[in-house]
């Protein structure tokens, strides 16, 4: 039943992870600013932008940084997997079950953009709007994609307090990034298991009590 549940979540987050990815590529142009957002709903817009390095854009320098980055998330994702299923085998807990079928599927989301988008899909440079499988090939090299953002939700924005160091005064807004359905995956996976972190871990909660 816990297999079963896990291989739903996985596929779900993935059909609509890829689905809401292939959508905008191929219907919109990059986004120039957030003024230019697809979808203006007040705190909520649907932005096009493509991230070719990590969280927050960060890159690793170099002709192979990308590469590099790239094999790190496959060895992620098979350890998260091994992760997923030592804890079925074990009757785990159902939200750590769940949490990590989160984590897992926004994790191979990501790495499917990486690896195959830039084969797949022709450049959106330059106001184009891309195509699936163009004639000259695609925008970039296997492993080389960009991954596909588009979900911008900032909360609230302020000032931060003019004693503060070093940010005092700067203006701020939170939340900030431009995100996908995979990185929202990822992040109810974790926070699940920081809130609920007592019935995902128990035994090592309880270890942990007994050697005080």
């Amino acid at each position: 039943m816990k297999l079963s549940r896990a291989v739903l979540i996985i596929l779900l987050v993935l059909l609509i992870d890829q689905a809401s990815k292939i959508y905008i590529k191929l219907n919109y142009t990059l986004t120039g600013s957030n003024s230019d957002a697809i979808l203006d709903w007040g705190k909520f817009k649907l932005l096009f932008y493509e991230n070719a390095g990590a969280a927050w854009g960060m890159e690793i320098p170099g002709d192979y940084g990308k590469l590099i980055l790239v094999v790190f998330r496959i060895f992620a994702v098979f350890g998260i997997g091994y992760w997923l299923v030592s804890s079925i085998k074990k009757r785990a807990h159902q939200i750590l079950i769940v949490s990590i079928s989160l984590i897992f599927a926004g994790a191979l989301g990501n790495i499917i953009d990486s690896i195959f988008y830039g084969v797949i899909f022709s450049g959106s440079y330059h106001g184009a709007i891309a195509i699936a499988f163009p004639d000259d090939g695609g925008y970039a090299s296997l492993g080389y994609g960009h991954v596909v953002d588009m979900l911008y939700f900032p909360l609230f924005e302020g000032y931060w307090p003019e004693w503060m160091p070093l940010i005092g005064g700067e203006h701020f807004k939170f939340f900030n990034a431009i995100f996908n359905v995979a990185d929202s995956a990822i992040t109810i996976g974790v926070t699940l298991l920081i809130i609920f972190s007592k019935k995902a871990f128990p035994a090592d909660i309880k270890k942990e009590a007994s050697e005080i």
